[in-house]
């Protein structure tokens, strides 16, 4: 039995057994003093050892992030936004808390506060990002805890999945529009973005050294999922980059789209507004090019291959198929 004891006006418990070390720990209230006694007898009596939660009592959940943040993050290929996350994170009251006195409670109502300003999907990432952080303190980094909190927070419902497609001209009133714009590459982009489904990060990142024009591949050494990925290019994509390769003197290496990813953001928002489009993203355009080839009658094994998607649950976000071209395939 722990020992409860009125020590200098604190109330001291103190917990004792053979062959271990004591541990003892006071409060200012008798009721909390007999709780962190029988926590602690409870858990000796499950794994037959006394925790020593003394490190999770002394750190705080900022100090958790920021070291995740050193030392984690960087190794991630999300490194950028995952730090910039962490970064909002740490001006949040919530950082103040220790591990200890971190409950699933303060996790929800940071949840519920968050999510009048920002989206559900934000509100997840957030999350996500605070209970890894507190498992690896857990695993790696000698931190106790009985459990963490984080993994019993309900995460906020995530929104449907885009389906918004490129309808009726408005592909052409895109092409239309890029050749008025001022970024000459906005065009080939477009087009490429249609005909391969490759994200906009992949199409920007295309080398020319491994474009092979002859047998129509575009190989993809790193890719979102971390793997590399051979695309293969219609005749339409092959033509847009037999033309850049022939404008820009037949290069063994370089970008075969030489423009930043911040230019192509700010003349997609110029662009919309010319072709008069609304509500539509670049990354739409993957979505598109997807729906395009279960159109053309290839399958999900095929689908997946050109697109990289390894789930049938994501791949299946972006197969929006349209009703009307189905019927024909019905009988």
């Amino acid at each position: 039995m722990a020992t409860i004891r009125k020590l200098r006006g604190r109330w001291q418990a103190q917990v004792r057994r053979r062959g271990m070390a004591p541990r003892a720990k006071s409060f200012d209230q008798k009721a909390d003093a007999e709780k962190w006694a029988r926590s602690l007898e409870s858990e000796l009596d499950r794994c037959g050892m006394l925790p020593d939660t003394r490190v999770a009592e002394s750190t705080t959940l900022r100090s958790v992030l920021e070291r995740y943040m050193t030392e984690i993050s960087p190794r991630k290929r999300s490194a950028h936004t995952e730090i910039s996350r962490i970064k909002a994170l740490l001006r949040r009251p919530l950082c103040h808390r220790t591990l200890a006195l971190l409950s699933n409670s303060d996790l929800a109502t940071y949840r519920d506060e968050r999510l009048r300003s920002v989206s559900p999907s934000t509100v997840i990432r957030e999350l996500n990002t605070i209970s890894h952080a507190i498992d690896t303190a857990m695993r790696d980094w000698d931190v106790y805890l009985h459990r963490n909190p984080c993994k019993l927070v309900r995460r906020p419902s995530p929104p449907r999945g885009r389906n918004r497609r490129l309808r009726d001209d408005e592909e052409q009133r895109l092409l239309d529009a890029a050749d008025s714009g001022r970024n000459l590459y906005m065009r080939d982009l477009i087009v490429l973005a249609v005909e391969t489904g490759m994200r906009r990060g992949e199409l920007l990142s295309l080398d020319w050294q491994h474009i092979d024009l002859g047998t129509q591949i575009a190989h993809l050494p790193l890719t979102k999922n971390g793997e590399p990925r051979d695309v293969p290019l219609s005749s339409r994509a092959r033509g847009v980059l037999q033309r850049l390769w022939e404008g820009q003197g037949s290069p063994s290496a370089g970008r075969a789209l030489p423009t930043s990813e911040s230019a192509v953001v700010q003349a997609w928002g110029h662009l919309c507004g010319r072709a008069g489009i609304t509500g539509l993203h670049f990354h739409d355009l993957r979505h598109e090019a997807v729906s395009r080839l279960f159109e053309k009658g290839l399958n999900v094994v095929e689908v997946s291959t050109i697109s990289g998607h390894k789930e049938l649950r994501m791949l299946s976000r972006y197969a929006h198929l349209r009703a009307t071209d189905l019927v024909s395939r019905l009988g």
